[in-house]
């Protein structure tokens, strides 16, 4: 099994790719991953440290910008989860902090998470962790992710990530297969998407590539959501 950092640390996609693969409009993971400026005024990264001018994204950020993509519907500016991630990233020590399992899986985590969020003020749309009857909870957007996430038999940093899993749970993000493109087992969900879309149907490809046509399905699925196409996912 691949070391965190030699893992983590890892160059997978370019900055506009993150956009499809997540599903998030134009521009969105840019924002997230190396910051922006607006009306003259610069907004830092949420992920990055700082700004580097790298276009590729390591898959340690690619991690946080899937747990990012959990908050797209709070509408307060993801840009206030900064000094959250900033906190957590010094009080772990490790460059990847949304991305390691301690914190949303262990008790000790939680609590850690409880007291930097509450430390520096986190919005309440953007809460990791709630406090309900005494009791640490994952908020719903980490709970979405937590259940995303393949975490190793150590559960100890990301290995692979689920897009869409309820809708799509054997399509997966895999750094050490297929450069991390999506895949249904070791097959690209763009070349079954891609035949499907020239004519060939389900059946067929399930026979030519030896998958279930449940697998083939999950794969189209999963092309379409992308794209936005919900209507014809469903």
């Amino acid at each position: 099994m691949a070391e965190p950092i030699d893992l983590l640390a890892r160059p997978v996609y370019g900055i506009a790719q993150v956009d499809g693969l997540l599903g998030l409009s134009p521009g969105t993971a840019r924002r997230w991953i190396e910051g922006y400026e607006r009306n003259g005024k610069a907004f830092p990264p949420v992920v990055r440290e700082r700004p580097t001018g790298d276009e590729l994204v390591t898959w340690g950020e690619f991690a946080e910008a899937r747990l990012l993509a959990e908050y797209r519907k709070t509408g307060v500016p993801m840009v206030h989860m900064r000094p959250a991630v900033d906190a957590l990233r010094d009080e772990l020590n490790v460059p990847y902090p949304l991305a390691y399992a301690s914190p949303w899986l262990e008790a000790e985590g939680n609590e850690i998470v409880r007291r930097v969020q509450d430390k520096v003020g986190l919005k309440a749309g953007l809460r990791f962790v709630v406090v309900r009857n005494n009791q640490i909870s994952l908020n719903l957007p980490i709970k979405r992710f937590v259940s995303a996430v393949d975490w190793g038999e150590d559960e100890q940093f990301a290995q692979r990530i689920n897009p869409f899993p309820d809708k799509t749970p054997d399509v997966w993000f895999d750094p050490l297969r297929r450069s991390g493109d999506p895949t249904v087992r070791a097959t690209p969900t763009a070349v079954l998407f891609e035949q499907f879309r020239s004519g060939d149907s389900v059946a067929m490809l399930a026979r030519i590539y030896e998958l279930s046509e449940d697998w083939i399905e999950q794969a189209i699925r999963y092309e379409l959501l992308r794209r936005g196409d919900t209507a014809q996912a469903a």
